[in-house]
């Protein structure tokens, strides 16, 4: 998570981060769509995740980023829980969990902040709490780090794919060899 947004955002940039943020869902299902379903358990090494991983962990992490929404606005100068993301994936079994209810999930938690961010009165954006790895966070560090973080995990994926694209390349290419 990197922290440090400009203390003052404007009223403008903080409207598009804010319509960005709310349109991840539908991002999240559009690039799932570049990727076939039979490869989405694929690792491209045991300590990389699947982006049947990823997809759940997003969720996860959305659980949290709700939470901490609302310790912003209602308990502000409170802390929130850090997690341990790859602790997390094994001890919760991310490999088993449903991707289609875990999109579902996270359809309606990043609508529910949404609309409430986009409601909120400008003296909340400056709002603070306090996390355990990245120190004093604002309101808009927040939405910083919510904004970018499907769109970072898109990218996550898409190096998953073209690792299983390559890999089977080569697998058809040996396969041909013999």
């Amino acid at each position: 998570m990197t922290v440090g947004v400009e203390a003052d955002m404007t009223g403008m940039e903080r409207l598009r981060m804010i319509e960005s943020y709310g349109k991840a869902h539908a991002e999240l299902v559009e690039a799932l769509k570049r990727f076939p379903r039979e490869m989405w358990t694929f690792k491209p090494s045991p300590d990389r995740w699947s982006i049947h991983e990823i997809v759940v962990h997003i969720t996860d992490s959305e659980a949290n980023s709700y939470v901490r929404c609302r310790r912003f606005v209602a308990e502000p100068g409170r802390a929130v829980m850090a997690y341990d993301e790859n602790r997390w994936a094994e001890a919760l079994r991310y490999h088993d969990r449903d991707t289609d209810e875990a999109v579902e999930l996270f359809k309606w938690l990043r609508l529910g902040s949404y609309r409430l961010v986009k409601s909120l009165p400008e003296s909340v954006w400056s709002n603070t709490v306090d996390h355990p790895e990245n120190g004093t966070m604002t309101m808009d560090d927040w939405l910083d780090v919510y904004e970018r973080h499907v769109r970072e995990h898109v990218a996550q994926m898409q190096s998953v794919y073209a690792a299983w694209l390559e890999q089977r390349a080569a697998w058809a290419e040996w396969s041909e060899a013999k």
